[in-house]
């Protein structure tokens, strides 16, 4: 009866795991409401903090003093960037733990490749003398006796990992501004290709058994070249669709290392994540009527033909007027956008939207699926602000009742609400479906300055004849509105 404790410790973790498993998906299935979505992450957290003190006990498991010391300092760093960080930043942090996911999921795949390798006899042997003998950090290192399904999906979820992890970085890059928008030469298609088709061959030699350490370090700077060279091209305003691709990409690698480890919670989280990053990106993608692979392959802001000519002139208001052009107005539709977020405007808009809803003024908020810099970027800045989740509307309920509307104000959006993206097959925005503001009896709209939003593309609405510009910072313009407004109720 020797085998009963171990027999009981192993059940109690798989246990463990299937309760983990549970709670992630009730979790996630919580995140899909607004008014649900606190407590989804918070089931979501608890059902991480039950796998993962659960894999402490795992009878084979080493170095959990490095262990320990690697997650408290993960927990130190999370925490203080999460309280840190401005809610601008926020699809830059995204993409930055989402990449490390991805990294994670590779480094497991490296240890797991290395631990095989070694296995097989194809490293060379260190002196037990040396602090980096493999048996100090190969952690649960692999034996030769590894299935061929297992070593495939090793490979596969170290080559997925990698990918995601520098092309996160580059997602990341991007956001914060610390790199150009695109970045193309000729014959770039081609040339990642090759770079896929070279990293898919080393995997494929790897799988045959031919399992060394210089080829499973050219395996992993092919991946990691990959997806640099994959995102580089991707324009600005695809970096919605690219996040969630990549955190598919992140779920995926997670739950094939967990195959290979044997890891039922690692399996089932990556699962969910794979599946809710898959749906997110199809539709993200739809949104902007692309396909996945034209924004990953395609040639956004390089369409062809010649663009339409945008006739007329921006014509300037200032706040008081457009204050009282809603003050008397039946019905406003507020469309928020990064502009909003930049200038951190969401409460002074929330307490404008008050003030015209004590007036008897019908107001809405008007969201795109892809407005911001991540999927519900703009959700997550007017639950902030206090906004009723009733009062937000999604394209497909509010665009019929823009025709209906007095006045539509505008805040900081550019590219979804461009007309041009209906009327000129020349545009590279030709197709995406957009907020139809125009279509408003009076538009006016917030913006910092004259220039091009994120896509770099002219807003002919700006030109349009029912349209106002009120230039400047939105936070500062918005409360112009909330002083001018009040003047009129006094």
């Amino acid at each position: 009866m020797s085998w009963l404790p171990d027999f009981i410790g192993h059940g109690a973790i798989k246990a463990c795991y299937f309760i983990a498993a549970l709670l992630f998906i009730l979790g996630l299935k919580r995140m899909s409401s607004p008014r649900t979505a606190r407590g989804g992450i918070v089931w979501a957290g608890y059902g991480m903090l039950l796998a993962v003190l659960a894999t402490f006990f795992l009878p084979d498991m080493h170095n959990r003093g490095l262990i320990v010391a690697a997650v408290l300092i993960g927990v130190s760093a999370a925490w203080w960037t999460g309280r840190r960080v401005a809610m601008t930043a926020m699809p830059q942090m995204v993409a930055l733990y989402n990449g490390m996911g991805g990294g994670a999921a590779a480094a497991i795949g490296a240890v797991e490749l290395i631990g095989y390798a070694r296995g097989l006899g194809m490293l060379h042997a260190v002196p037990d003398t040396s602090p980096l003998r493999p048996e100090a950090w190969a952690v649960n290192a692999l034996p030769p006796a590894l299935s061929p399904v297992e070593l495939t999906l090793g490979v596969l979820g170290a080559l997925i990992g990698a990918v995601s992890f520098s092309g996160s970085l580059v997602a990341f890059a991007k956001l914060q501004g610390w790199m150009d928008k695109r970045f193309v030469f000729a014959g770039q298609r081609g040339v990642n290709m090759l770079l896929l088709a070279a990293a898919v061959v080393a995997g494929f030699m790897l799988v045959l058994g031919q399992a060394s350490l210089p080829l499973i370090l050219v395996f992993f700077a092919l991946a990691l070249l990959f997806g640099l060279m994959m995102t580089l091209p991707i324009g600005g305003a695809d970096m919605p669709v690219v996040i969630s691709l990549y955190n598919a990409f992140t779920g995926l690698a997670v739950s094939f290392e967990g195959f290979v480890l044997g890891n039922e919670a690692m399996i089932i989280a990556g699962m969910v994540v794979g599946a809710a990053g898959t749906l997110l990106t199809q539709l993200m993608a739809k949104a902007m009527n692309r396909s996945i692979g034209n924004v990953l392959f395609g040639s956004f802001g390089a369409a062809g033909g010649e663009a339409q000519a945008i006739t007329g002139a921006q014509k300037p208001i200032d706040g008081a007027d457009a204050a009282v052009m809603m003050a008397y107005a039946e019905r406003v539709v507020i469309v928020p956008g990064y502009g909003l977020a930049v200038a951190q405007a969401q409460h002074k808009v929330w307490e404008f939207a008050q003030l015209l809803i004590k007036r008897g003024v019908k107001v809405k908020f008007a969201i795109h699926p892809v407005a911001g810099r991540m999927p519900g970027h703009m959700n997550v800045l007017l639950a902030e602000a206090g906004v009723p989740y009733d009062l937000i509307a999604d394209m497909d309920d509010i665009n019929p009742e823009f025709a209906t509307t007095d006045v539509a104000l505008v805040i900081g959006a550019n590219d979804v609400v461009n007309p041009l993206a209906k009327t000129d097959p020349a545009s590279p925005i030709y197709g995406m479906p957009i907020l139809d503001v125009s279509n408003a009896k009076q538009v006016i709209v917030i913006k910092r300055g004259r220039g091009t939003g994120f896509a770099g593309i002219e807003n002919a609405l700006f030109y349009a004849d029912n349209t106002r510009m009120l230039y400047g910072d939105g936070q500062a313009a918005v409360g112009e509105l909330v002083t001018a407004l009040k003047d009129v109720d006094g």
